[in-house]
């Protein structure tokens, strides 16, 4: 597969230097100067990964970090000037799955490119068989259904996340509860059902007529993602 990544720097100069080194290895550059079009385009055409500069005319680099963060799960690198040590912190807060500062060779970003993209890969398909309706970030401690982010509770979360994990595997009620410390004030068997029955409601499905969250009689539950 070609990646084909989305470019949002105003240096005009560094973007076409990126943009030619990278095609050398088969990855295409789309670069927007303005941060408005860039975040325009996300929603335009799917992208592979996000290569985000901080000082932007207009609009923060972080503040478009945070707003794409919310609405997209394309893993994110920031490319920025900026060497304060908390705009890297809030960065990787906000989303960002790395922080290359500048001035860095081409041949670094394309290997930061290149392990992003693996992780990504591997985050969102632990198994070969698990399509694209459920993505686990763990990095973001987010989950994302049909490519909106859940609005979870941290019982729910990690019960969904170890589903997820073990995807098309039956996996007992014991392990569910054991599987995260945040399960521990829930750590009855009917709690257990509860927290099924919020997430099955989450993910717009029921009990009876279930299409992910299938009960497995006097084992626990299987995810058939």
């Amino acid at each position: 597969m070609q990646p084909n990544l989305l470019m949002i720097e105003d240096d005009s100069e560094l973007a076409e230097i990126l943009t030619h080194f990278l095609k050398r290895y088969n990855i295409t550059v789309t670069n927007y100067e303005d941060p408005y079009l860039g975040i325009s385009a996300l929603s335009l055409k799917k992208y592979d990964l996000l290569i985000l500069d901080l000082s932007l005319p207009g609009m923060d680099g972080l503040e478009i970090c945070k707003e794409v963060r919310l609405k997209n799960d394309i893993p994110i690198i920031i490319s920025s000037a900026r060497s304060d040590l908390e705009d890297k912190i809030i960065g990787l807060e906000l989303g960002a799955d790395d922080y290359l500062p500048k001035p860095y060779e081409p041949k670094e970003l394309y290997a930061r490119i290149m392990s992003v993209l693996r992780r990504y890969k591997k985050s969102t398909y632990p198994q070969e068989d698990v399509p694209m309706t459920l993505i686990l970030k763990e990095e973001s401690h987010t989950i994302f259904f049909q490519g909106t982010p859940l609005t979870l509770t941290p019982a729910e979360f990690d019960v969904l996340a170890h589903l997820i994990k073990k995807n098309n595997c039956v996996v007992s009620r014991a392990e569910l509860l054991g599987s995260a410390l945040s399960l521990n004030e829930e750590n009855e068997s009917r709690s257990l059902d509860v927290l099924i029955s919020r997430i099955r409601t989450k993910l717009g499905e029921s009990s009876k007529e279930p299409k992910l969250i299938h009960s497995v009689r006097g084992i626990g539950y299987r995810l058939q993602a």
